[in-house]
């Protein structure tokens, strides 16, 4: 796959139900999926035959939310991800081989900043705790539209939590990188970036681990910024106003601080949850790169 696919500017529609579309696109294809409603939200799980599951590998969860912040276009945040979701199960289904992939298609992600339980990731994690669900490689993808430099998202976990939970937090990243280092790009970088549905997982005790894009001058700058400004790493991570762009109930220093850290940040991500996340602010280039790493993801397999 390569470029931006033909029916993208539909999906990003500002009146386009977008759960009932991705079930629609998979099942033109022959692609079966269900609705999972939890906690309000609804979830769309992608049903692979049981021939594409080996029982012994591990099984790879991979998440990117559908939903987007009202009144934006969504393009970058999450629809780019999405529709190259949607065609890779296409290849998985067509492929009749194992993979052991479970796909999921978020909702309740831009929730999340009104707190981690609020996620729709978090009860999704509930759920997997109820079913055992415990062991999966779960790798969250957020903003992969624009660049060609994945972002491995830092994470960071308390020295109070288990060490065994530390440990499988650890492995995750390093299976990780190996993945991206076979991706085909040209390099990848580990560094800040926003929890997104990974958040909700960590939160439940459940590994999970986050990869994004930027554009090559992009993430030199982020990096060099990060040397430079020791306040950004935590602003980045932590703080919910490094991507709300209403700030106008704050003043004075508070409101400098904000400023002056947000422009520090790459534009993808200034970009992200305005009306300027559109079509027109994607690199096609990003969407066969990524497309790339999901078939190596697939190809992938880790001993249970």
């Amino acid at each position: 796959m390569s470029g931006i696919p033909a029916r993208f500017s539909e999906y990003i529609t500002s009146d386009c139900d977008r759960c009932a579309f991705i079930q629609a696109y998979l099942h033109e294809q022959g692609v079966a999926s269900v609705v999972l409603p939890i906690a309000g939200k609804r979830h769309v799980y992608v049903k692979f035959p049981n021939s594409h599951y080996n029982t012994q590998f591990k099984i790879k969860t991979v998440v990117a939310h559908y939903d987007r912040v009202e009144g934006t276009p969504g393009a970058n945040d999450n629809s780019a991800a999405n529709f190259s979701l949607m065609d890779w199960a296409i290849r998985l289904q067509r492929r009749n081989a194992p993979h052991n992939i479970r796909l999921l298609f978020s909702d309740g992600e831009e929730l999340g900043k009104g707190g981690v339980a609020q996620q729709g990731a978090f009860s999704l994690a509930a759920l997997f705790k109820r079913l055992g669900i415990i062991n999966d490689d779960i790798y969250v993808f957020d903003c992969m539209g624009r660049g060609t430099i994945p972002v491995l998202g830092k994470t960071e976990i308390s020295l109070n939590a288990p060490y065994a939970f530390r440990k499988k937090i650890a492995l995750l990243e390093e299976r990780a990188s190996k993945l991206l280092a076979r991706s085909g790009a040209s390099r990848w970088l580990t560094l800040p970036f926003a929890y997104s549905d990974n958040a909700g997982f960590i939160a439940s005790g459940i590994p999970a681990v986050v990869i994004t894009m930027l554009p090559e001058d992009e993430a030199s700058r982020y990096y060099g910024a990060l040397l430079r400004e020791k306040a950004l790493e935590s602003f980045v991570m932590n703080h919910s106003a490094a991507y709300d762009f209403s700030i106008a109930s704050l003043t004075g220093n508070a409101a400098e601080r904000i400023t002056r850290l947000r422009a520090l940040l790459p534009q993808t991500w200034r970009l992200l949850h305005t009306k300027d996340d559109d079509e027109a602010s994607l690199t096609p280039e990003s969407f066969a790169l990524f497309s790339n790493i999901l078939d190596v993801l697939a190809s992938e397999k880790s001993s249970v």
